[in-house]
């Protein structure tokens, strides 16, 4: 089923993977769900105050970095990135004995259940959903893979924003879907009657650090007990089986709303979701062996830093990057034992073919960028055999394939869309496929979207540090990346594309903060 659907919503230069083939504006999914007749507690820090822990992580990984403005239009960004700005996710969060979904739009969290509580307060986990008509009313039958897409990205916000609140955040692969969906609430037929389903993602576990970065601490806390518990272990928030059962018997509050009155159904989606259902897996989370010189990139950005970040729209095709940038750039696409990286459970999966186009000190061409040791003998022998693999440099595993102007090259490549030709460069991402999913199973197909994700949340924060911009591409053609590298079969597959450069400012839009209470007084 994984190869049907993954070949089925390929990309082909003469045919597209199946959509509606037009924007139904009519059926645009609404930008945020809500829970109606849920209490709804504020996180907005009370004026002299500061915010609670949770409002702070929540905050600065999945809240509004600003609202752009545009004649009478008005429309959110937020601060993880999501393909079209659609945001198919959703987050809950399970702090002493509440459960609570994050309304974004409100920087608030909503109580969907209360229940006797099963751990000490001093800990709680955030589960990731999505909904996936708001990817499937734009992109049709690749939506799926989208969804996941973004969900690594919010992977990755959720944990660098706890770091900077002084506090560790890591997935927990022994909770299976069916366990997440309950634990939500999105498997209960009562509270979606009209509503879009949501389909489970994962859990990850907020707790207290063994030491704290410097220079950062937790946030001092405000609000309602549930919401502003001091945080420790990891086995305070590990009984699973405890909290599900209290789950099941506490008392629910609010019904979901409904995002849009007309639907198209993709099967194929429904499909691919059941056939990469997760079971739950007994591994101790643990971090990649590879590690790194630790280069400036590779440090935590700020708080304002994260608010920054934006997608770019259009790049101006003439600046270029010195050398050190782009190694640095690339050093914080490498895994290493910090955030984001130590979030994950697994060794990293997926590489980077990039098209160099821009760089100062490195020759224009195709190169490839190594992201595990255990894999560059698979690669090699899976690639064309006149690449050169030539060392780029000393301090990454960076190879030159071919020498070479290739902005033409990856602007084809990426359905045809120049800002993959006008950046510093671009770049796909290229996953060890059947072998992860022969070795760990079907569900791990979204974990390779999840680590693509992930890798690209740390190429946008790093683009905004250097003074420049990024954008994923989840629009290209599939096969022919294959080609260009001289990859055939499923051993390897092309899962996102992105592109970093000086971005092109539309200056028709009037930016604005993310929430009222950020405006200038």
């Amino acid at each position: 089923m994984i190869h049907s659907y993954h070949d089925g919503t390929k990309h082909h230069v003469h045919q597209f993977a199946r959509s509606l083939g037009y924007l139904d504006w009519a059926s645009q999914p609404a930008p945020f769900r809500s829970f109606l007749a849920a209490p709804a507690i504020p996180l907005s820090p009370r004026p002299g105050t500061e915010p609670t822990v949770i409002g702070d992580v929540l905050r600065h990984a999945l809240g509004l970095s600003a609202w752009k403005v545009w004649r009478t239009s008005r429309w959110s960004l937020r601060v993880n990135p999501s393909s079209g700005n659609l945001h198919p996710t959703e987050a809950y969060v399970i702090s002493g004995s509440h459960l609570y979904h994050y309304a974004a739009d409100r920087h608030a969290l909503e109580e969907r259940c209360a229940f006797d509580p099963v751990w000490r307060d001093d800990g709680f986990l955030i589960a990731l959903t999505s909904i996936h008509w708001r990817e499937a009313w734009k992109y049709g039958e690749r939506a799926f893979r989208y969804c996941q897409h973004d969900l690594g990205h919010a992977i990755a916000a959720v944990r660098i924003a706890a770091a900077l609140a002084g506090l560790d955040a890591a997935m927990r692969p022994d909770w299976s879907h069916r366990d997440i969906a309950a634990v939500t609430g999105i498997d209960r037929d009562e509270d979606y009657v009209d509503a879009e389903r949501e389909e489970a993602g994962c859990v990850l576990a907020v707790t207290s650090r063994q030491s704290a970065v410097a220079g950062q601490s937790p946030a001092a806390s405000q609000s309602p007990a549930a919401v502003q518990s001091p945080v420790a272990s990891q086995s305070a928030v590990a009984d699973r089986a405890r909290l599900l059962s209290a789950v099941r018997s506490g008392r629910w509050s609010g019904k979901a709303s409904q995002l849009s009155e007309a639907h198209v159904q993709w099967t194929f989606i429904d499909d691919i979701a059941r056939a990469t259902e997760d079971p739950g897996r007994s591994i101790d989370p643990g971090n990649s062996s590879i590690q790194l010189p630790d280069y400036p990139m590779t440090q935590l950005p700020d708080r304002a830093l994260l608010l920054q970040r934006r997608s770019a729209v259009a790049l101006d095709g003439r600046t270029s990057l010195p050398a050190d940038g782009f190694f640095e750039i690339l050093s914080r696409a490498m895994p290493a034992a910090g955030p984001p990286w130590d979030a994950l459970w697994w060794d990293p999966r997926i590489h980077l073919a990039l098209f160099v186009h821009r760089v100062d000190g490195v020759e224009p061409g195709l190169y490839v960028l190594v992201r595990n040791d255990r894999a560059a003998r698979a690669l090699k022998d899976a690639m064309r055999r006149d690449f050169s693999w030539e060392r780029a440099t000393d301090r990454l595993p960076l190879f030159l394939l071919a020498r070479g102007d290739c902005r033409r090259l990856a602007e084809r490549v990426s359905c045809d869309q120049e800002i993959a030709a006008d950046g510093f460069f671009s770049l796909g991402m290229i996953a060890e496929f059947d072998a992860s999913l022969v070795e760990l199973g079907p569900a791990f197909y979204r974990h390779l979207f999840w680590e693509s994700g992930v890798v690209g949340q740390a190429l946008y924060l790093a683009a905004e540090a250097a003074g420049a911009r990024g954008t994923g591409i989840g629009c290209f053609y599939d096969d022919p990346v294959h080609d260009v590298l001289g990859l055939t079969g499923h051993a390897f597959q092309s899962l996102y594309h992105f592109t970093i450069g000086i971005h092109v400012e539309d200056t028709r839009l009037t930016t604005e903060p993310g929430y009222d209470w950020e405006r200038p007084r």
